[in-house]
């Protein structure tokens, strides 16, 4: 072989090798500035504050500030197609929400594919809603809502903050697990839906354990059941819907995701970052104060979550046929 063939095999070889090289080399330095969390909700709402919470710890990990940009709108689905959109270089962080995977149903057309166009990086938290009604409502267990709503159909309200959202959908699987009637009225948030509940104009909710917590210490909500399929620290004597409607499951959840694309390096370091925070005391006893467990594991498993929860909430988007406001 002469010299000058050698010599080009050689620089040949090199080139191959220098994208595995560089990524390498760039997977090491990451993160080497501010990354971004979009969130799809307003300030001071669990959202939020997850979001806060882990950016914080991110960012102490991570050694880069981790900025929280609230994008609401549409749903969600402004905050995921800016995310979607955005160049896969490990900067732009999505905090994925129930929102995602019902949205996969509830909206016919959508500019994404949720489940294809975001790469799972890491689960957080996860946290169950509370079956609550109005004191005046004569009725104290699950099994008692469920007889008296099939003794008077049509004539129980059931609230929600907005159609789609996990307080509607926890209901809307109640309904459909049990046969029950009970009618859907829609609020434009969940302040103003709990606010009619307590005065009565409307009789039952699937409201976040946060929000209702207090109102039921205090006797001006009755509490029947939690939706997770575990009781609630927070709410430790209350059993769960599940111990009268086997099979019964409806929480709220969040995690991370990133653009399809993002190296894998880069999706592990933010992963393996995340499983620190989540063994971490002081973060454990934070995210129970919110009534919330958590979400360790790889990114794998994160994704086999979404997928889980996409089908489940189409089933019950498709038999309640529900449409977007």
């Amino acid at each position: 072989m002469s010299l000058a063939r050698r010599r080009f095999l050689r620089l040949a070889a090199g080139a191959a090798a220098l994208p595995a090289v560089s990524r390498v080399a760039q997977a090491q330095a990451y993160p080497s500035r501010p990354l971004r969390m979009i969130i799809g909700y307003p300030p001071g709402g669990s959202a939020d504050i997850t979001a806060r919470l882990t950016g914080q710890w991110l960012s102490e990990r991570l050694g880069q500030p981790v900025v929280v940009e609230s994008r609401p709108g549409a749903a969600t689905n402004l905050a995921t197609e800016a995310v979607v959109r955005a160049a896969p270089d490990g900067y732009t962080m999505l905090l994925v929400a129930p929102a995602n995977a019902i949205n996969a149903t509830l909206y016919d057309k959508l500019n994404f594919d949720f489940l294809r166009d975001i790469a799972p990086v890491a689960g957080i938290i996860r946290f169950p809603n509370v079956g609550v009604v109005t004191p005046s409502l004569p009725v104290k267990t699950i099994p008692e809502l469920i007889a008296y709503a099939k003794a008077n159909p049509g004539k129980l309200n059931m609230a929600s903050s907005g159609n789609g959202s996990t307080i509607h959908m926890s209901g809307e699987l109640f309904k459909m697990m049990t046969g029950i009637n009970m009618v859907h009225v829609p609020y434009r948030g969940g302040a103003p839906a709990l606010t009619d509940l307590i005065a009565g104009q409307v009789h039952v909710m699937f409201d976040n354990i946060p929000t209702s917590a207090e109102h039921i210490k205090a006797g001006r909500l009755r509490g029947l059941a939690v939706t997770s399929a575990a009781r609630s620290q927070v709410l430790p004597d209350l059993p769960t819907v599940a111990d009268f409607l086997p099979g019964y499951e409806a929480s709220a959840w969040y995690g991370l995701g990133m653009p399809k694309g993002t190296p894998p390096e880069m999706i592990d370091k933010v992963n393996k970052a995340m499983n620190e925070i989540l063994a971490d005391p002081v973060p454990q006893a934070r995210f129970a104060d919110l009534g919330a467990t958590l979400l360790p594991g790889k990114p794998a498993d994160w994704g086999k979550l979404l997928a889980e929860e996409t089908e489940k909430w189409g089933k019950v988007v498709k038999f309640a046929g529900i449409g977007p406001d």
